[in-house]
């Protein structure tokens, strides 16, 4: 198995329904406690009381790095598949986005340069465009604030547009109901603890006929593709260049 990049997108018609199939897969309807309360770190299985101590960790040590490491990681290809991330959403002036789990500005940059570019962004004219970036990592939030300053994006209500940076966690979400067009969270899901319940804070802020994206590493079946895995040969030894960028000591594997 490799990795490959995926991406989710549902509109918010239609999300109700997945996030209640969901729920019910996961729960089961079952009240009878697990056994063991345990989820995934990396390659390991951990108990969900220790996951969000551990993230958080991994993310203080890397924010100062991380654009560096994602770049060692993957080739530089990150870059690629987040301007396709923000192609698919084509954002239109007026828009507000929550970026979840987006500390460092990577998505928020790409969002805000895309409406700018638009023809028909007229500012002050225009419903005022904004995006919200939540990220649970105070560390992740200040690189993501310097890097905003030196592009010259403003966090001030006034401005158009906007940048307003909270520091959140994806399940319990600092943002009232039913008040962002779009949810974008890019390489962020696997980190959360409980997936169903940052899925329904997602349709919870997101207005009538908003729109969800997420950005995710997945498998193909390589039985199809023999190849492919002796075309990757560098494939392993991304965790050693991970760790390279990682002053702190290797993050997730």
């Amino acid at each position: 198995m490799v990795p490959q990049s995926r991406f989710v997108s549902a509109a918010r018609h239609g999300f109700q329904k997945a996030n209640k199939s969901s729920a019910f897969c996961l729960r089961r309807f079952s009240t009878t406690p697990p056994l063991a309360s345990k989820t995934h770190f990396g390659f390991r299985d951990v108990d969900e009381s220790e996951k969000s101590s551990l993230v958080a960790n991994v993310f203080h040590n890397v924010a100062s790095n991380y654009d560096l490491m994602n770049d060692l990681m993957s080739g530089t290809i990150h870059r690629l598949w987040k301007d396709e991330l923000i192609n698919t959403l084509h954002p239109v002036p007026g828009t507000q986005l929550l970026d979840v789990a987006g500390g460092t500005g990577d998505i928020a940059f790409r969002f805000l340069e895309a409406v700018k570019s638009a023809p028909s962004f007229v500012p002050g004219v225009s419903r005022p465009t904004g995006v919200h970036v939540c990220d649970i990592n105070p560390s992740m939030i200040e690189v993501g604030k310097s890097r905003a300053a030196a592009k010259g994006y403003s966090s001030s209500s006034d401005a158009d547009p906007s940048i307003r940076w909270l520091v959140g966690d994806a399940e319990q979400l600092p943002l009232p109901s039913e008040s962002v067009d779009a949810y974008t969270i890019a390489f962020g899901i696997r980190n959360c603890t409980h997936v169903d319940r940052v899925i329904r804070e997602a349709y919870r802020v997101l207005r009538r006929g908003g729109r969800f994206l997420c950005l995710e590493f997945s498998h193909i079946d390589t039985s199809q593709l023999p190849l492919l895995p002796s075309l990757l040969p560098g494939l392993p030894q991304l965790p050693f260049f991970g760790s390279a960028a990682s002053p702190g000591g290797p993050p997730t594997k």
